[in-house]
């Protein structure tokens, strides 16, 4: 297959050319390594260095890639809340380039799109037909791009896929910045620093182990279009996530206690039985082995 990577340096992306490199498929990067990084690039891989605001037709015209996994993107919710035009541009603007270029090259595209942050509050685990209520522009501006991804599906016959990806964790993912909670808390813990537990710790989360994530992708680019949940389908509080965290990185450090963040979600989990019918695809690590893997990664 030949595939192009955008978004290939970062933390799902750099997991997912390696998965492409090692089963012999021809891998096209391009990122513009603004949360990228140099060192995740595989050196199977050809790199473009380029934002995805910029046209790409060329580009496509050129390498005709076969699948486009789409995984650049603005992922900070807090940025999408201070900078919504920002985050529209890359998340909107940007989704369109990819598909205006896919389109006229003939390429299929694999969307890496949010869970939680499409579907809101969820009193039982979300399925794709469920209600989507975004609570801030992040969420929105995903949604937006699996619109247009539908509709030119519609308008032009192509065959592009949604993923909805729950709470993913793993290796390469940065400690700091955008950070997911448990890059935070394993990074802190390998520091010896106290982590801070917004609220009182309840909130639900579905966390899904990043090398899951990537064979959901892989079996993605299979399949003639379609929207998709990828989590676990378990709900896990921050408490529990983060006693887990102390068990693998053997630590006794007690976390404190911080305000709740204005608009955060209380439970967010996924149904992923539609990708198990449909994708052939289910998590196969369990949270546990997922955090020993992370915490082996982080602390290296």
């Amino acid at each position: 297959m030949r595939a192009l990577v955008t978004g290939g340096a970062g933390f799902i992306g750099s997991n997912l050319v390696d998965a492409l490199v090692e089963r012999g498929d021809s891998v096209e990067i391009v990122d513009n390594f603004s949360s990228g990084k140099r060192e995740n690039v595989s050196e199977q891989a050809r790199l473009h260095v380029l934002d995805v605001r910029e046209p790409l037709t060329d580009l496509f015209a050129d390498l005709k890639p076969d699948v486009c996994f789409h995984l650049a993107a603005q992922a900070d919710v807090r940025v999408s809340i201070e900078r919504p035009d920002y985050d529209a541009e890359v998340n909107v603007i940007g989704t369109l380039r990819v598909l205006e270029a896919a389109r006229a090259a003939g390429s299929r595209i694999v969307f890496a799109s949010t869970g939680g942050a499409i579907y809101g509050e969820c009193e039982s685990p979300a399925d794709e037909a469920s209600e989507r209520r975004p609570l801030a522009p992040y969420g929105t501006a995903k949604l937006a791009g699996e619109e247009y991804l539908l509709t030119y599906q519609r308008l032009y016959g192509m065959s592009n896929v949604v993923l909805r990806f729950g709470n993913v964790f793993g290796p390469r993912q940065d400690p700091h910045g955008e950070a997911g909670v448990v890059a935070i808390f394993l990074g802190r813990l390998r520091d010896g620093e106290i982590c801070r537990i917004f609220g009182d710790g309840k909130q639900e989360r579905d966390y899904v182990y990043v090398g899951d994530v990537v064979q959901a992708l892989l079996a993605a680019a299979e399949v003639e279009g379609g929207v998709f949940n990828v989590g676990t389908g378990c709900a896990v509080s921050v408490l529990e996530l983060y006693e887990l965290c102390r068990k693998v990185a053997g630590s006794d450090l007690a976390a404190e206690l911080a305000p709740a963040r204005t608009g955060e979600l209380q439970r967010s989990v996924l149904d992923i039985g539609k990708a198990e019918r449909e994708l052939g695809w289910r998590p196969k690590t369990s949270l546990e082995e997922g955090l020993r893997r992370t915490w082996d990664w982080i602390r290296s």
